[in-house]
């Protein structure tokens, strides 16, 4: 597998397992997208986000291990209280965005209370589509 310029981290330290859970689910094809509030991102953070469409990005984990990867289909805005399908079903939720929220205000709760925001039904949310191209070896 040749290895991107342009990379994904998914985990964290104390992530408890849930970044290599999600890699795990890019590698078998449940998850072909991810998001993030908008406020997460710096303005150069963003703009890299979106050079990354149509381009191969690989997977690393905390550690920057590589796994995977992938061919970023789109990067879009959508709100939180109506988020795009493709968003939607590419998280795992099938067409049910209120599962998709509910699950978000779970997995954001301690995240958002410790930033110092309120998960609104109007945030934005900052998607990415993706297809898995490899795995690596």
């Amino acid at each position: 597998m040749i290895i991107s310029e342009r990379t994904a981290q998914f985990g964290w330290e104390d992530d408890d397992g849930r970044g290599m859970r999600i890699i795990r689910m890019i590698m078998d094809g449940s998850k072909t997208a991810t998001c993030s509030p908008m406020f997460s991102y710096t303005e150069d953070e963003l703009a890299e986000i979106y050079a990354n469409k149509d381009q191969i990005v690989t997977v690393i984990d905390k550690d920057e291990r590589p796994w995977c990867n992938i061919r970023m289909l789109d990067v879009f805005e959508t709100p939180f209280g109506d988020p795009d399908p493709r968003l939607v079903s590419g998280e795992g939720a099938g067409e049910d965005a209120e599962k998709f929220r509910q699950d978000h205000r779970l997995e954001w709760k301690d995240w958002f209370e410790e930033q110092g925001y309120a998960l609104t039904e109007q945030m934005m949310l900052v998607a990415e589509v993706f297809e898995l191209v490899e795995v690596a070896e």
